[in-house]
């Protein structure tokens, strides 16, 4: 369904009567609305990223609503519509913090890289941000996220936004690093998120640990 590790060590999750029921009012609003992402990409952060291969987690709350741009990754569009403010301002922040510019709105090459970029709830009607909340996403993106705390190999976690950062009390294992500030949209970008460094710190803290970095 989605990778072979995240589906062995999910298996009874998606047993479970949350579950199911989460999978019975996801087709149905794809069957009567306008559902982003398209269905057969909502998993693509967990395709992309496998449970072993997990050094960083972008978490997001939810995907863009507007026409074709969420693809089943956090934060990240498809090259071919507008880049959305926040991910002006996280690209905006990579070129200040390591001086690289980013080309392109996809974020999939950092996927492939380990970097797992998962929204909390990873369903939204179009135009309609927050419709899909309180259905089971959440339970079901946070057993992901205990899930990796659990992990013996390190892994970055990064919170951008108050939302994000009520995650917090899910990573209690101290050989994990957590990374947080603002969100990066152009609300509250300035009271803390631009010169917070988060791509180098991710980096040093992977190159400390023996673990290869990210080509962002």
């Amino acid at each position: 369904m989605i990778n072979k590790k995240w589906d062995v060590i999910l298996a009874n999750e998606f047993k479970k009567p949350y579950f199911k029921e989460l999978g019975i009012f996801v087709k149905d609003e794809y069957k009567r609305k306008i559902i982003y992402p398209k269905y057969s990409n909502i998993f693509n952060a967990l395709r992309y990223t496998d449970y072993d291969e997990v050094k960083v987690v972008i978490l997001g709350q939810d995907p863009y609503h507007g026409e074709n741009e969420a693809h089943g990754l956090s934060f990240s569009v498809m090259d071919n519509v507008p880049r959305p403010p926040s991910l002006v301002n996280i690209f905006k922040e990579l070129e200040n913090d390591l001086n690289i510019r980013k080309q392109g709105n996809n974020l999939e090459s950092w996927a492939r890289q380990g970097v797992l970029l998962l929204n909390s709830i990873m369903t939204v009607e179009k135009d309609r941000p927050l419709s899909h909340k309180n259905k089971g996403w959440e339970i079901f993106t946070d057993n992901i996220i205990s899930l990796l705390n659990k992990r013996e190999k390190p892994v970055v976690f990064v919170l951008w936004g108050s939302y994000a950062r009520s995650k917090k009390e899910l990573i209690t294992n101290n050989r994990h690093y957590i990374i947080e500030s603002v969100h990066p949209s152009p609300l509250s970008a300035n009271r803390g998120f631009f010169g917070s460094k988060p791509f180098s710190k991710i980096n040093n803290f992977l190159e400390k640990n023996n673990i290869e970095k990210i080509k962002w």
